[in-house]
């Protein structure tokens, strides 16, 4: 067979065949760079976050105390501004400021001389009506004298006993005394002084018994009982408590406050409470016997409310995801909170570490609350 020429299409074919097998391999080898490439610098899928670790705690339900607590102010159960009733000038005082007087004690003396005359004038007058109406009614079974004479000076007898009446009345009022015992307060008036009706002299103030006044919300109307026991603090006697009774409860509700006023009577033989001192009152109520109870820390405040986090899962007591619940708190209780409505027992709540969850993030439990002392 001859041999092809140089110049023939099979020649041509056999020349391109070698070319092609190295555009080939070339092309091949750059896509494999390419991919190798791109295998480097690929980010790497992400990896699921490790867990967070927090401080949790089962919630039990348990016996707590219960109690309403308001800021009051004393009130003295007796006290008078102590004034004349009528004028005159001081003549004596009989009294020391700060001391304490007894029923009925004379305190303050107004002259009284032009009544006291006055007096023996009418005490003159007086007997010798008795005396003419004794005469007079002697007389009247044997018919002597008239009827009508004898009621004359049975009448004359009568005014001039009124008339001494009267007089010891204006007497009385001259002289100012204590209405009841208690304690005197600082001396507002001089001896020769002139005063007037109602010109202040000294208070008094009965101190072995005192009121205690405050107002507690209108929600808690059922809650307010007559001989409730309220405990009394104030920041005058630290680390002291005062026992009070509750004494009445004020029928109307105050129509600003919507509070309602609450009176307790305190013995105060010691004389510690004083009127118009502010004190905290605490009204104890019955045991709650089923309180849920949670540390502080475990409650997150904000605009839409009080929450916490609770960790759900089938071993949420070491592990589980995060989940934040609504709840209503009540009073607190040293460092803890009473939560009434949000939490059940049995649920486990994130009390340290849960500003750092976020909603559905996994949790770890490292430790639990800390307890204060």
């Amino acid at each position: 067979m001859p041999a092809a020429s140089p110049s023939s299409p099979l020649a041509g074919a056999a020349r391109r065949w070698p070319l092609l097998a190295v555009a080939l391999v070339l092309a091949a080898l750059a896509v494999l760079i390419f991919a190798w490439r791109q295998a480097r610098t690929a980010t790497p899928p992400p990896s699921a976050p490790p867990p967070v670790g927090v401080a949790a705690m089962t919630v039990t339900s348990e016996p707590a105390p219960a109690a309403i607590e308001a800021v009051g102010n004393v009130q003295a159960v007796r006290q008078v501004m102590l004034a004349p009733e009528t004028a005159g000038r001081v003549t004596a005082i009989r009294f020391e400021s700060g001391a304490r007087v007894g029923q009925g004690a004379l305190l303050v003396q107004l002259d009284d001389g032009p009544e006291r005359a006055d007096r023996a004038a009418a005490v003159a007058k007086a007997d010798f009506a008795r005396v003419q109406h004794a005469r007079v009614s002697q007389l009247a079974p044997t018919g002597f004298n008239p009827k009508a004479l004898l009621d004359q000076r049975k009448a004359e007898l009568d005014q001039a006993t009124a008339a001494v009446r009267q007089l010891d009345a204006r007497i009385a009022q001259k002289a100012v005394r204590a209405p009841f015992s208690g304690e005197i307060g600082v001396r507002r008036i001089n001896r020769g002084q002139y005063v007037n009706p109602g010109d202040p002299i000294a208070t008094l103030t009965a101190l072995d018994q005192v009121y205690v006044n405050f107002s507690v919300p209108q929600q808690e109307l059922a809650k307010l009982k007559v001989g409730a026991a309220v405990e009394v603090a104030s920041d005058a006697w630290p680390g002291r408590t005062f026992s009070a009774r509750v004494n009445a409860v004020e029928p109307a509700i105050g129509a600003d406050t919507r509070n309602i006023w609450v009176q307790a009577t305190a013995a105060n033989p010691d004389r510690a409470l004083r009127p118009g001192m502010y004190v905290n009152a605490r009204l104890v109520l019955p045991p709650d016997s089923n309180a849920i109870l949670v540390p502080a820390t475990a409650i997150q405040t904000s605009a839409a409310g009080d929450s916490v986090v609770v960790i759900k899962g089938p071993r949420a007591a070491h592990e589980g995801s995060a989940q934040f619940v609504a709840v209503e708190t009540g009073r607190r209780m040293g460092d803890r909170v009473v939560v009434s409505k949000g939490l059940a027992p049995g649920d486990v709540v994130v009390t340290e570490g849960q500003i750092r969850v976020q909603p559905g993030a996994k949790v770890r439990v490292v430790s639990g609350p800390r307890t204060g002392t």
